[in-house]
């Protein structure tokens, strides 16, 4: 039996980068196949992000300070098992959706829709993205207040070429101040 190249399955199979069904039956063919598929389907989660099981995944990824800010609100990182690959390293953008996700997580798991806990999510998991992702090119931070973590973290990110910046707080020069 022949195999072919691992760059030549990479080609194939990042051509079929928008059919998730086909890739994920495929992924499941061997671990040489899985190695190869996980990165693509992974690399553009965002049509995703509104999924309550994808936040619980990114929720697992996050380390202990990430996870600091979170204690005040009782959120509980109950002993699951970690990812089989570290997912969040192949993400290339963050958008909008991944708000609709964590409001989608945060009725599942009946915890009180409160913009203070809403917030520490999106900071946790935008700091998580930041540390993890070594492909990061785009990054939406609309809508609420960033900690510190998130801008020091973004600062060491060397990889990001677009930021979509939005408060409906107003013009917050600080966090501009800082960006640049």
């Amino acid at each position: 039996m022949i195999s072919l190249p691992t760059e030549c399955l990479f080609k194939i199979f990042n051509n079929l980068r928008n059919d998730y069904k086909s890739l994920f039956f495929s992924l499941l063919v061997n671990r040489q196949w899985c190695r190869i598929i996980v990165p693509i389907l992974w690399s553009e989660p965002t049509v995703h992000f509104g999924n309550r099981k994808l936040i619980k995944i990114f929720l697992l990824t996050l380390n202990t300070e990430e996870q600091t800010s979170l204690i005040p609100f009782k959120i509980a990182f109950q002993n699951y098992q970690k990812p089989l690959f570290e997912y969040t390293s192949y993400i290339t953008s963050v958008s909008d959706c991944l708000y609709n996700g964590i409001k989608n997580w945060l009725r599942h798991e009946r915890h009180e829709i409160d913009c203070r806990l809403e917030n520490a999510i999106k900071c946790s998991l935008i700091s998580m993205f930041l540390r993890t992702s070594k492909n990061l090119k785009c990054l939406s931070l609309n809508g609420f207040n960033y900690n510190n973590i998130v801008f020091e973290t973004l600062y060491k990110n060397t990889t990001i070429i677009s930021i979509h910046y939005y408060t409906n707080d107003g013009f917050k020069f600080k966090a501009i101040e800082v960006l640049v």
